[in-house]
């Protein structure tokens, strides 16, 4: 089976992927953190599968979809071609649409509530796999912004540390669109306060990963401890601009 994308898209997400990574290093740099210590995720949301193919054949080895109906098929595509990735569930994930995913992410970023953990374990048993996931923090307070408070994190971390076929890996948020300049950095500094503190609460091992920071903040995201970046415009250009190929 061939590559579907063109040497002038591979040239110019490469071109973007190159850029984004020298950012990143500045601000660990900046931070103090050691070079590669941030995972950058390309999000392909929108975008088809030919993008995603590109930006792995540039190197990028982590690739995020928001919606299940994009990653499945993109998953399958891959897999018929030898390309192997690490794919991440990013967006809000329903609890029929479990089924369809189990086996086939690295990392499931959006876990928002407790049935829905509970669902992954029992379809992740069923399936003899054990699924990486964190869970969604809502610190900047938005009703717009699914995810746990921060008072309900530990509460629900009890219920899900006992669940079979899950690892909880660490916390996920989002910014809001800022205000003013710096909101975005504080919500990232609050969630990293949590994060700390859960971990020492949890005493689990694999409580390793902070998701946080996107294309229009990713770098107030890294100075504040972000693990793993999600990054689609500034890889894969405007999707309101984007164009059909």
């Amino acid at each position: 089976m061939e590559f579907d994308y063109s040497e002038d898209l591979k040239n110019r997400i490469s071109d973007n992927i190159l850029s984004v990574k020298k950012s990143i290093e500045d601000a660990e740099a900046v931070s103090g953190r050691e070079k590669g210590s941030v995972t950058l995720i390309g999000v392909t949301k929108v975008f088809p599968v030919e993008y995603a193919e590109a930006a792995a054949m540039s190197g990028l080895t982590d690739l995020g979809e928001n919606r299940v109906q994009e990653l499945v098929p993109k998953v399958e595509r891959f897999s018929s071609l030898g390309i192997d990735v690490n794919w991440h569930l990013i967006g809000t994930l329903q609890k029929n649409k479990v089924k369809y995913i189990i086996g086939k992410t690295h990392l499931i970023h959006s876990v928002n509530s407790v049935e829905l953990a509970e669902e992954i374990s029992k379809r992740s048993q069923s399936n003899n796999v054990t699924s990486r996931i964190l869970l969604q923090a809502n610190v900047s307070g938005e009703e717009s912004k699914h995810g746990f408070a921060p008072h309900e994190l530990k509460p629900a971390i009890d219920k899900i540390m006992d669940l079979p076929s899950v690892t909880i890996c660490g916390l996920m948020t989002m910014a809001p669109i800022e205000t003013y300049e710096g909101q975005a950095r504080e919500v990232f500094a609050r969630t990293r306060v949590i994060f700390e503190d859960l971990k020492d609460y949890t005493g689990l091992d694999s409580w390793n990963v902070l998701s946080m920071g996107m294309s229009q903040d990713y770098k107030s995201a890294i100075l504040e401890g972000s693990t793993h970046v999600r990054i689609g415009t500034a890889i894969f250009g405007n999707r309101a601009e984007y164009k059909p190929l």
